[in-house]
């Protein structure tokens, strides 16, 4: 059973549209609760997430994210994944002065990763961000990922330059 918590900040229970394909049944781990499992050192697998129940996958995504909650989530999962067929979530060193946690500088990976896609910024747009939003964007542009969602994103969050068309 879930700790009973009022809801948490905007920013800990929000789901973007690039996730939509996957977050109507929460069959995939949203961006907002990822960051949690960042901030709270814990590496929560996808089957540790498809053993739980979708109400329960709900009420992680509305977990709060305050510190306090945070080690109250750490706690909870390393006590309810111990029962799971994947073995008890493992520790992670805790998120600190990750890229996606300075807004006053735009990350490498970022950037590099848009330079792949012939994708240009808008700019002084990373400042505007929320720490989720840095956080998905940050989590989109690791090398071996697809990138898929990283222009969806960049579009969703308003960061794309205007590329000037024929005069």
């Amino acid at each position: 059973m879930l700790p009973q918590f009022p809801l948490g900040s905007l920013l800990a229970s929000t789901c973007f549209h690039f996730e939509a394909d996957f977050t109507a049944d929460l069959r995939c781990i949203p961006m907002a609760v990822r960051r949690k499992l960042d901030l709270a050192g814990i590496k929560l697998k996808l089957q540790h997430w498809s053993e739980l129940g979708e109400a329960e996958r709900a009420g992680l995504l509305a977990w709060p994210d305050d510190p306090a909650a945070i080690e109250a989530l750490r706690q909870h999962l390393q006590a309810r994944t111990s029962a799971l067929s994947a073995g008890q979530a493992k520790d992670l060193p805790r998120a600190s002065a990750e890229p996606w946690q300075q807004a006053d500088q735009l990350p490498e990976v970022l950037t590099t990763s848009c330079a792949q896609l012939n994708l240009e910024l808008r700019s002084g747009g990373w400042a505007e961000l929320t720490e989720l939003q840095r956080f998905a964007l940050v989590k989109l542009s690791h090398p071996g990922h697809e990138h898929r969602n990283l222009p969806r994103a960049l579009a969703e969050f308003g960061l794309l330059a205007e590329v000037p068309g024929p005069a």
